[in-house]
C-alpha cells in the first residue's frame, strides 16, 4: 500500500501541484512571519545589549516638580551636577556621564525636515578627559564645544548633504536656529539605527533647551575593572532623590528586549492570523483535490478492495499520499518563507524603517511550526476524501461509471448548517445589541455563522443558480444552460469552491465597510466640529513652544486663534484632563453648542464642561468645585457653561490665563487658527514666515486635517487587502481545481456534445460560464455575510466614534463582484482549453 500511494503521487503530478501550491503559500506565510519577527527581535536585542554593554548602572529621572506629593526638596527637574559628582565618587565607579535629550529636527537645504518627527532627537555631547564621548564614534570632525556648534549622525548628514563647517538649521521646541556642523558620528543609539536623526549639542545648550542649567535627565555609570555592578547599584540608589530610579545596564537591556518582544508580538499575531486564514481557505482546495483523485481512482481502489485490501489500508494509502504532498509543500513553503522574510527585511529599509544589522534567525520553533502546520493541514483536509475512498465497495470495480455524489447525505449536513447559522446569527445580533460589551459575543457568533454558511453553501447553490439560469440561457444559449446545470451537478464540490471565495470576500467586504464607515465618520467629525482654517502642530506630536503662539498672535490676517494646551487638574477628588484655551476665540475656531450658561465665563476664571463631564461629576451651571492645579496649589472654580460634546476638545475647558501661574512651561499640543477670508496660499505662507520657516512645525488646512485623521484608515485597509490577497489566490486555485475535476468527470459528455454539433468555442464558453457562476455565487455570499458582520462590529464600536453611521460602499462591492467574475474567467482558461481540445471519439469511449 505504501508503494501504491507513492506511485499515485507521481502519477497525478498536475492535480497535486495545486495542492502543493495551496499548502506552500500558507506555510510560506507562517514561516516567513516567524523568521522575520525572530530576525527583527534578535537584531534589536543585540543592539540593545550592545548599547548598554559598557554601562554598569543607568540612572533615569523624571521632573520632580510635576510630583504634587513630593517634598519641596525632591522637586527637581532631574539629576543635579552635584549629585552627578557624588555618583562619580562612589567606590568602583570609573566614570559617571550625565545625559539630556529631547526633540531636535534638522532641515535639509530645501527647508524640509529630515526624518519623520517622532524619531528625531537631540542630546548632549559629554566628552571625558580625553575629549571623546564613548557613546559616539566620529568619522569626521569632532564634537561641539560651543553654543553655536552641533554634530550630526552620519545618515542625517548624508541625507542633508552636509559637511563639516556647513551651517545647519535645527528646530527644537523653540525657534529655529542655525549652528555650525563640527563633526559627523556613528552610534549604537536605537532610534538612529532605526532611521531616526540625532543632533549633538554642547551640554550647557542641551540643558537649557530641554531641562534647566545644571541638571541631567539620565546618568550612565561605568564600572572600574573588577568592580561589582550590584554593589555600585546599591550605593547609587542610596544617593538618589524620589524622582530618580536606577538599574544595572543588563537589567535595562533586558527590559528593552522585553519591550521589543511585546511590540513584535502584536505584529507576529496579526501576520499569523492572516496565514491561518490562507491555510483555512486552502483546506477546501486540498479536500477538493483528494476528492478528485479518489474519483479518478474509483475502479483502482475498488480492485484493491477486491483483492484483499481492507478499508483501513485504503484510507491509510490516501493519507500517506497527503502526508507526502504535505511534506513536499511544507519544505518548499518554508524555503519560500525564508526568502519572504529576507524580502520583508529589505523592504523595511526601502520605506525608511531601518533594521539593525544582524544574521537571519531560523529557529527550531519556526521550522517545526511551519512543517507541522503544513503536514497537519494537508492530512486534516484529506481525511474525508480518504474516508470516502475506504467506503468504495469492491463491486464498483465492475462499473463503467465514476462514483458520483448523491444528495441524500445533504439532509444531515443542511440540518447542522442551518442550526449553526441560526445560532451564529443570534450571537451576532445579541452582541451587536450589547454595544461595546458584546464584541466577544459578535466574534463567537461570526465564527459559528461562517462555519454554518460554509456547511449550507451546497444547499444554497441550487436556488441561487436557478435564479440566474434564465439569464444564462437568454444571453448564452445552450452553453449557458449547460453551465448552470454543471454548476449544481456536484453541490458539495461547488460549495467547497464557493466557500473559499466566500471566506475571502467576507473579510474583504467587512473591512471595506468598516473602513469606509469609520473614514466618513472621522471626516464628518472634522467638518462638523472645526471652524478654524488651520491647525498648527509639532512634528512627531511634540510640544509647541509658547513663542509659536506669541508669533501667530502678531501675524497679519489672523482673526482668532486658540491653543489646545494640556492642563492637568483635580476637580473635587477626580483627576481630569482639561484643555486650556483662549476665551472669546475658542468658539470661533470650534463649533461649540452651549447647553447652559455662557462661554464668556472662561474669561472670568470659570470652567466649561461638556454634558458627559457634567453628568459624571453631578455638576450644573453655577456650581463651584474645588480644584488642585499641577503645582499642587488649590482653589475654587465656578462651572460657567455646559456645552455639547466636541470630540476634538477635552471635556473640561479652562482659560490659559487661569492656569498660567501654575504652569510655567505650558504643554501646547496644537494651535487652531482662523484667518480673515479663509485659507489661502498667501495666508499659509504668512503663518510659515511668522513661525520662522520652522521645518518641524506642520501647518495643515482643513483638507490636510481630514487627510491626517482618515489617512491611517486607508493605509490600514491597503495592508489588509494585501495580506488577504494570498487567501484569494488560493481560492482561485480552488476554482481551477473544481473545473479540472468537472472536465475529467464529463469527458464522455463533452465528447457527445462535440459530436452533436457544439463547437470548441461553445465548450470553452460553457466551462467559463460555470466558473463565473461559482465565483460570483461565492462572492455574493461573502459580500452579504461581510456586510452583516461589519454592521454588528460597528454597533460595538460606535460609542467611541462620534457620528458613526454605517456606510455600504456599493462602488467597491460592485468592483469585488466584477473581480470575482474575472477570477472565474481567468481560472477557467486552462480547464476550458483542455475541454475544447478533447478528441470527441476518444472522449465518447472514455469510461
Amino acid at each position: 500500500m505504501l508503494r501504491t500511494a507513492l506511485r499515485t503521487v507521481l502519477a497525478h503530478k498536475a492535480r497535486l501541484l495545486m495542492t502543493v501550491l495551496a499548502v506552500m503559500l500558507g506555510v510560506a506565510f507562517v514561516s516567513g512571519t516567524l523568521v522575520f519577527t525572530d530576525t527583527l527581535g534578535n537584531a534589536f536585542r543585540n543592539q540593545s545589549a550592545k548599547s548598554y554593554r559598557d554601562i554598569a548602572v543607568a540612572v533615569t529621572s523624571y521632573d520632580g516638580r510635576d510630583d504634587r506629593d513630593a517634598a519641596d526638596g525632591a522637586q527637581t527637574p532631574g539629576v543635579s551636577a552635584q549629585l552627578l559628582d557624588r555618583i562619580g565618587a562612589v567606590d568602583g565607579v570609573a566614570s559617571a556621564v550625565g545625559r539630556v535629550d529631547g526633540f531636535a529636527g534638522v532641515a535639509d537645504p530645501d527647508g524640509r525636515l529630515i526624518g519623520n518627527g517622532w524619531s528625531n532627537s537631540g542630546a548632549n555631547f559629554a566628552p571625558g578627559k580625553d575629549g571623546k564621548d564613548p557613546a559616539y564614534t566620529f568619522t569626521d570632525g569632532s564634537g561641539p564645544v560651543r553654543d553655536d556648534q552641533i554634530a550630526l549622525d552620519r545618515a542625517t548628514a548624508a541625507t542633508g548633504k552636509y559637511r563639516v563647517g556647513d551651517r545647519v538649521r535645527v528646530a527644537t521646541n523653540g525657534p529655529v536656529k542655525e549652528y555650525t556642523l563640527t563633526g559627523v558620528f556613528t552610534t549604537e543609539d536605537g532610534a538612529v539605527n532605526a532611521g531616526g536623526s540625532l543632533v549633538l549639542f554642547d551640554t550647557a545648550v542641551t540643558q537649557k533647551l530641554y531641562l534647566e542649567p545644571g541638571f541631567f535627565k539620565d546618568v550612565s555609570v561605568v564600572a572600574a575593572p573588577g568592580a561589582s555592578d550590584g554593589e555600585i547599584l546599591r550605593a547609587v540608589k542610596s544617593l538618589l532623590p524620589e524622582n530618580a530610579t536606577a538599574q544595572t545596564g543588563r537589567q535595562l537591556a533586558d527590559d528593552q528586549a522585553a519591550q521589543i518582544e511585546e511590540g513584535l508580538g502584536s505584529l507576529n499575531q496579526m501576520l499569523l492570523a492572516f496565514a491561518a486564514i490562507a491555510l483555512f481557505v486552502g483546506v477546501f482546495l486540498i479536500s477538493n483535490t483528494f476528492t478528485m483523485l479518489v474519483a479518478q481512482r474509483t475502479r483502482e481502489l475498488a480492485l484493491l478492495r477486491a483483492v484483499g485490501a481492507s478499508r483501513r489500508q485504503v484510507k491509510r494509502s490516501v493519507l500517506i499520499e497527503a502526508a507526502v504532498v504535505g511534506v513536499i509543500a511544507s519544505v518548499v513553503g518554508f524555503v519560500l518563507g525564508v526568502g519572504l522574510a529576507t524580502a520583508l527585511r529589505s523592504a523595511m529599509g526601502v520605506i525608511g524603517a531601518k533594521v539593525p544589522a544582524g544574521p537571519l534567525v531560523i529557529s527550531p520553533t519556526a521550522v517545526g511550526a511551519a512543517l507541522g502546520v503544513g503536514v497537519l493541514i494537508t492530512l486534516l483536509a484529506a481525511w474525508l476524501p480518504a474516508r470516502r475512498a475506504a467506503k468504495i465497495p469492491p463491486v464498483a470495480a465492475m462499473s463503467s461509471v465514476h462514483a458520483v455524489a448523491t444528495t441524500r447525505s445533504l439532509v444531515v449536513r443542511n440540518s447542522i448548517g442551518g442550526a449553526l447559522t441560526l445560532l451564529g446569527a443570534a450571537g451576532i445580533v445579541a452582541g451587536a445589541s450589547a454595544g461595546s460589551d458584546g464584541r466577544m459575543t459578535v466574534g463567537a457568533g461570526a465564527f459559528l455563522a461562517m462555519i454554518g454558511i460554509i456547511v449550507l453553501i451546497p444547499l444554497l447553490s441550487r436556488p441561487a443558480v436557478a435564479l440566474i439560469r434564465p439569464l444564462l440561457l437568454r444571453f448564452f444559449g445552450v452553453s449557458g444552460k449547460l453551465a448552470a446545470q454543471n454548476a449544481v451537478r456536484n453541490p458539495r464540490r461547488t460549495g467547497a469552491t464557493a466557500s473559499a471565495l466566500a471566506i475571502g470576500l467576507t473579510l474583504v467586504t467587512g473591512l471595506s465597510v468598516l473602513g469606509v464607515t469609520i473614514g466618513q465618520a472621522v471626516d464628518r467629525m472634522t467638518t462638523d466640529n472645526i471652524r478654524a482654517d488651520y491647525m498648527v502642530t509639532m512634528a512627531g506630536g511634540g510640544t509647541l513652544d509658547a513663542s509659536a503662539l506669541a508669533a501667530l498672535e502678531k501675524t497679519p490676517g489672523v482673526s482668532a486663534l486658540s491653543p489646545a494646551q494640556s492642563a492637568g487638574l483635580k476637580l473635587a477628588d477626580d483627576s481630569v484632563h482639561a484643555a486650556a484655551v483662549t476665551p472669546g476665540d475658542i468658539e470661533k475656531v470650534f463649533n461649540l453648542t452651549v447647553v447652559s450658561g455662557s462661554l464668556d465665563t472662561l474669561g472670568r476664571g470659570g470652567l466649561a464642561v461638556d454634558e458627559k463631564a457634567a453628568k459624571s461629576g453631578g455638576w450644573k451651571t453655577g456650581d463651584t468645585v474645588p480644584v488642585t492645579y499641577d503645582d499642587g496649589k488649590t482653589g475654587w472654580l465656578e462651572i460657567g457653561a455646559v456645552f455639547a460634546e466636541n470630540p476634538l476638545l477635552s471635556r473640561v475647558l479652562i482659560s490659559t490665563g487661569t492656569v498660567a501661574p501654575h504652569e510655567p512651561r505650558p504643554h501646547i499640543s496644537e494651535i487652531w487658527v482662523k484667518a480673515d477670508g479663509g485659507a489661502s496660499a498667501a495666508r499659509e505662507q504668512a503663518l510659515v514666515d511668522a513661525l520662522g520657516d520652522n521645518p518641524a512645525i506642520s501647518i495643515q488646512d482643513r483638507q490636510d486635517i481630514r487627510n491626517t485623521f482618515s489617512g491611517f484608515i486607508s493605509t490600514a485597509l491597503n495592508i489588509m487587502y494585501g495580506l488577504l490577497a494570498m487567501a484569494l489566490i488560493i481560492a482561485v486555485l480552488g476554482v481551477v481545481n473544481t473545473l479540472a475535476m468537472s472536465v475529467f468527470e464529463r469527458q464522455q459528455e463533452i465528447g457527445m456534445l462535440r459530436a452533436i454539433g457544439l463547437d470548441r468555442g461553445g465548450v470553452k464558453r460553457m466551462i467559463r460560464l460555470e466558473a463565473v457562476v461559482i465565483s460570483v455565487f461565492g462572492a455574493v455570499v461573502g459580500v452579504a455575510l461581510g456586510t452583516f458582520l461589519a454592521w454588528a462590529i460597528g454597533q460595538t464600536v460606535k460609542s467611541g466614534i462620534p457620528g458613526f453611521a454605517l456606510v455600504v460602499p456599493w462602488d467597491r462591492i460592485a468592483v469585488f463582484l466584477v473581480l470575482a467574475g474575472l477570477v472565474g474567467v481567468l481560472a477557467a482558461l486552462w480547464p476550458a482549453r483542455s475541454a475544447a481540445r478533447l478528441n470527441m471519439l476518444t472522449a465518447i469511449k472514455t469510461e
